[in-house]
């Protein structure tokens, strides 16, 4: 559903992203995790389109940047971007037009309760809380209800009540045939989510793998985490990719 292959991205003569591949499968949740500064950023946003790089992306086929590929993909960014002089329910409204939903009214309702959000509508975005505002942020990216998702920290500055919505919603998007890519560095948010892990440092994917595999050897998400940015794998080839 979301392939990257041999992308490469660069800010002058830092090489952000270096000859970047992989392929993510319908109804999976894959984290993308790495130190700050690994190219986790770089490579989600150059997924959705923001970024100019060398390579490809495909979505569901689809070249990244087309509107077939848009369709099918949403974002819900690190930091939200929220519009000072529209109140909350407004932010959905103008999200619902520029999308051209249809029968919308119910699933801004439903979303709205579970981020509890409903005695919000009214507010401006500059009048929320940083927490309100990332709340805010996940309702937008889910209100087209994309069939590829990217989560960027989707989790920072969230109450417990949000995060537990979040990681059950995330569970039914799986099992609704979603793609999902989580991008964090905090592992403990993540841990009981995923099914392929990839682990990102100095631009590369140093490790892709998946749940089963990792438990069969008798390996946590944290020891290989560890033993891949702190150097005990360099130059290992990823798993679950050929040499």
């Amino acid at each position: 559903m979301l392939e990257v292959s041999h992308v490469t991205k660069k800010y002058g003569k830092v090489t952000a992203c270096d000859d970047v591949s992989f392929r993510l499968e319908p109804g999976s949740v894959t984290v993308l995790l790495g130190p700050n500064g690994a190219g986790k950023s770089t490579l989600m946003k150059s997924v959705i389109g923001f970024l100019k790089f060398e390579g490809a992306i495909t979505v569901g086929g689809y070249p990244n940047k087309t509107v077939e590929a848009r369709r099918l993909l949403g974002y819900i960014p690190e930091m939200p971007s929220l519009y000072p002089n529209l109140t909350v329910s407004e932010h959905m409204e103008f999200l619902a037009r520029a999308y051209k939903l249809t029968d919308y009214k119910g699933r801004i309702d439903e979303l709205f309760r579970r981020f509890e959000l409903e005695d919000k509508r009214r507010k401006f975005g500059d009048e929320l809380s940083k927490g309100m505002q990332q709340k805010l942020n996940i309702c937008l990216g889910l209100l087209p209800e994309p069939r590829v998702i990217l989560l960027d920290e989707p989790m920072i500055g969230l109450d417990p009540h949000a995060i537990k919505e979040l990681k059950l919603i995330i569970e039914e998007l799986r099992s609704r045939g979603c793609t999902l890519l989580v991008s964090t560095h905090i592992i403990d948010s993540v841990d009981m989510l995923w099914d392929r892990a990839l682990i990102m440092d100095a631009g590369q994917i140093r490790a892709n793998v998946g749940r089963e595999e990792l438990a069969e050897r008798g390996e946590t998400l944290e020891q290989l985490f560890f033993d891949v940015t702190e150097g005990q794998s360099a130059g290992a080839p990823e798993e679950g990719t050929p040499e």
